[in-house]
């Protein structure tokens, strides 16, 4: 295994409420995003959004380099994600926290690691609601780092973009 991602495989998680974006008991006092966008229609279209987010596709739409020790749908799996240009680019350490891969609900979610400039929890679920196919996220954070509590407002913009970015990787690859 690559040795930046090992050395995350038992780090602990920057955050105390692990797992709470599955309950949806959100904790208090946090940022909380929410996305929910139909992204196709049918079967097909369904196996290829999930085929999409258990391979990290949304993360790479959204101009991140993705290091990981496995699919997102492997609970505990590392990921190392990077923005901007290396060596300077900005670490994203996370690790699967919980996976849902049977059934017309299937996804998982991922926690912060040290160094990552957020703290809290985002979620990556495709689902089905008829015929439509359903891509929803939800995040909850805190800015973990003085970088990141100095830019405040520019976090939550570059956040959003993210989100956005992420879906329109899910509709792409829904859509074939």
């Amino acid at each position: 295994m690559d040795p930046a991602l090992a050395a995350l495989t038992d780090a602990p998680f920057t955050y105390p409420e692990v797992g709470a974006t599955r309950t949806g008991d959100l904790p208090a006092g946090v940022h909380v995003a929410r996305r929910r966008a139909v992204v196709g229609r049918g079967d097909a279209a369904f196996d290829r959004a999930v085929a999409a987010v258990l391979d990290w596709a949304p993360q790479r739409h959204a101009g991140l380099r993705v290091r990981a020790s496995g699919p997102a749908g492997t609970e505990g799996a590392v990921v190392l994600m990077t923005a901007g240009l290396p060596p300077l680019g900005l670490r994203i350490p996370c690790r699967v926290v919980w996976t849902c891969t049977e059934g017309d609900r299937q996804g998982y979610a991922y926690g912060t690691l040290p160094g990552h400039p957020e703290s809290g929890e985002e979620s990556f679920v495709v689902s089905r609601d008829g015929e439509d196919v359903v891509f929803e996220m939800v995040a909850f954070s805190r800015l973990a780092t003085r970088a990141a509590r100095l830019g405040g407002p520019v976090s939550r913009v570059l956040q959003s973009i993210a989100l956005t970015r992420y879906t329109a990787a899910v509709r792409k690859a829904a859509r074939g």
